[in-house]
């Protein structure tokens, strides 16, 4: 049930993002039978170093999701502190929601079921 859900809120914000595109990034399915693995592109932004670049990355949705934050991976080159290797993204938004057993964190700061792609 769970799953079913979180596929018909992803559609959702997937249809929104078409709709009402939002400035330097794009969005779509790697596999029009699984909504939970989306392509993305992000453009990047003026006046950085990364101005005129275009970024490719998968973005993968648990199936809890909105409970749960997906993860995203860069499948482009990419250098940022806070993109490892692999290209494996690392930001606060994107940790589960909660106390950071680390310490480093705010709950505040973390996946909230009230975010979407979009924000």
């Amino acid at each position: 049930m769970a799953a079913t859900q979180a596929s018909l809120l992803l559609q959702k914000q997937l249809t929104d993002l078409y709709k009402t595109p939002v400035d330097g990034f794009s969005a779509g399915l790697v596999d029009e039978s699984n909504v939970f693995e989306w392509s993305v592109t992000i453009m990047g932004p003026a006046d950085t170093p990364y101005e005129g670049g275009f970024f490719n990355a998968i973005m993968s949705f648990p199936s809890n999701y909105p409970n749960s934050p997906p993860t995203v991976r860069f499948t482009s080159e990419m250098w940022h502190p806070n993109v490892y290797s692999d290209g494996k993204v690392c930001i606060s938004i994107l940790h589960a929601p909660g106390d950071d057993p680390n310490g480093y964190e705010l709950a505040s700061e973390r996946w909230s079921p009230v975010h979407t792609v979009g924000v």
